[in-house]
């Protein structure tokens, strides 16, 4: 995700890089506050306010405005105000003189203060998701200490061009999902710029002003309206990323071979059949993002990288890998998904560092024994395949994670081998789109598994054994035949999702499964309280069944006893007109 995260750097939301400096995470806080800071939960209070501040997390409070007893903060260094309601920046802002990192993304901010302007150790400044207005940005052009500059989805037709003029240190520029044609002739003073992000605008050409700027690292283009990339590109010798995704290319120039210490290339969506042969050269490429175009054949140049560790050939009309594929040993992801496999190539199974394999969608009919070659394979990914039988091969991969085998074609499977017990490491599995009548009783033997995906199948009870896994956390039952759930569900303390849309339930009540998870745990928790309570009833009155015949023989001896000592003192009397005895 941190990954993910820095290549689209805000995504349309102003998502902040992860290499921000001092930028705080929910998760993290324990790491990043410093020692003489006050505790988030206690940042709204008065009282906890001293003037030794360094950070202030304020972020998604429903403020309308930052107080004025933040502002008095004098050593504040950085302030998180982001997603909240604040209209304005306040006056008095320019009092946090120590300032470097300020994010007031997503808010409602329409002018920006003069004030703004002379924060002077302002590094790191997000005015995302705000409605700007335009006349009011070169206010920003005088934090001429600003590191980075993010104005994502504030709709910007034009970059101001006193920003580019005068902010000469900058290094990271966000201006992704905006409505930019072009860019300023005059941003190539940003001589220090290391990334920018374009992502979502409007360009119908690359613009040959970024290849002027030898120091860019990283380039996203994606989304947008590109059809050629210029010659000049190949001056960008220092770009280590370039994502040029959903966009109209039809080619790529030679030239980006002399782009030496490129490693990432999305080029996904687009309308290509082939790569330059110079960019086998390219040897220091890790990823290469090619899905969704119509290649004529293999691309033989990523046979040439040997760090490449990650490939996306989806959905590019392949049906067959060459020999040398099999070069590739640093290739942990590959995802060949919606090609025209008839087969699993065997060379794929001597890739002893790979991970994770997609290939759904294809027409593959059996998995080769040659697949438990693959010791470090975590996930495998094979719905949409055309298999007869169930493909018991896949029991040989001991590693595996997440198995996916949904049989939207071919012949659907109507059972799940007791043999799946031996996927001791499964957290996943995906068994939609099949025939399953039952599940096997050694399903309960998946001690890690974490997520039960058997919608659109036949099911018609679920057996107790599912009530055993104790780390499962979602349980996807939609379109089966159930019509009961067991009430040791609620025993599954992890169990956080569970959906029965499409079963003619009857216990609980459909009106209660459509109230979600919670209605249906709550539901299984009172019936089983109830059964509980029932069986104490029935043991206690047990119990006075067995007490009661006791008491009554027990009393039943003692008035006998009675009985026969008062007819003994009667016996003893002498009788009326007889002589007592001597």
């Amino acid at each position: 995700m941190a990954e993910s995260r820095q290549r689209k750097e805000a995504s349309a939301g102003g998502t902040h890089c992860p290499e921000a400096k001092s930028v705080c995470f929910e998760d993290d806080h324990a790491q990043e506050i410093p020692m003489n800071e006050v505790p988030e939960n206690e940042a709204l209070s008065p009282t906890c306010v001293t003037d030794r501040v360094f950070f202030a997390d304020l972020a998604n409070k429903q403020l309308q405005t930052i107080s004025p007893e933040v502002l008095s903060l004098e050593y504040l260094e950085e302030l998180h105000v982001e997603k909240n309601q604040i209209l304005s920046i306040p006056r008095g802002i320019n009092r946090l003189r120590h300032l470097k990192v300020l994010y007031l993304d997503q808010n409602h901010i329409h002018d920006i203060r003069e004030e703004l302007g002379e924060m002077k150790c302002l590094q790191s400044l997000d005015l995302s998701n705000n409605p700007l207005s335009c006349s009011s940005l070169p206010v920003i052009s005088k934090l001429q200490s600003l590191r980075q500059l993010r104005l994502y989805k504030t709709n910007l037709h034009e970059l101001p061009v006193q920003i580019c003029e005068n902010l000469h240190h900058v290094e990271l520029l966000g201006l992704s999902d905006n409505n930019l044609k072009c860019l300023p002739k005059e941003i190539v003073n940003l001589t220090k710029l290391k990334e920018i992000y374009l992502q979502k605008n409007w360009f119908d050409s690359f613009p040959k002003e970024l290849c002027q700027m030898a120091d860019l690292e990283i380039i996203d283009l994606e989304q947008n309206l590109l059809s050629l990339i210029p010659e000049e590109v190949g001056f960008l010798t220092n770009l280590v990323k370039l994502f040029l995704a959903f966009n109209n290319l039809s080619s790529i120039p030679p030239t980006l071979q002399h782009c030496q210490k490129l490693a990432v290339l999305d080029l996904s969506h687009n309308l290509l059949h082939e790569l330059p042969t110079g960019l086998k050269n390219l040897t220091e490429m890790r990823e290469l993002r090619l899905s969704a175009n119509s290649l004529q054949k293999f691309p033989h140049q990523l046979c040439c990288w040997p760090s490449l560790s990650r490939v996306y050939l989806r959905n590019t009309r392949l049906h067959t890998v060459p020999g040398s594929f099999t070069r590739l040993t640093s290739v942990r992801i590959l995802e060949l998904s919606e090609n025209c496999f008839d087969e699993i190539p065997k060379g794929i199974c001597t890739m002893k560092n790979l991970e994770v394999l997609a290939l759904e969608d294809n027409r593959i009919q059996e998995v080769p024994v040659e697949v438990k070659e693959l010791t470090n394979l975590k996930c495998l990914r094979l719905s949409g395949n055309q298999f007869s039988i169930f493909p018991k091969e896949i029991f040989l991969l001991e590693s595996l994670e997440v198995l996916h085998l949904g049989q939207n074609k071919g012949i659907k499977f109507t059972s799940l081998p007791e043999d799946i017990s031996k996927l001791q490491n499964l957290k996943e599995l995906h068994m939609e789109n099949n025939g399953l009548e039952s599940l096997p009783t050694a399903i309960t033997s998946l001690t890690h598994l974490k997520i039960l995906d058997c919608r659109n199948n036949l099911l018609k009870q679920l057996p107790d054994a599912v009530c055993q896994i104790q780390g499962l956390q979602r349980l996807l039952l939609q379109n089966n035949q159930l019509s009961q759930l067991p009430e040791d569900l609620v025993s599954l303390q992890q169990l956080e999702l569970i959906l029965v849309d499409g079963n003619p339930m009857l216990d609980p009540p459909i009106e209660v499964c459509c109230q979600g998870t919670s209605a249906i745990r709550e539901y299984l928790q009172e019936k089983r309280h109830k059964k509980a309570m029932k069986l104490k009833v029935q043991r206690l009155w047990r119990l006075l069944k067995g007490i009661r015949p006791f008491l009554t023989l027990n009393n039943l001896k003692k008035t006998k006893k009675k009985e026969n000592k008062g007819k003994g003192k009667r016996e003893e009397k002498p009788k009326k007109g007889s002589k007592p005895q001597k």
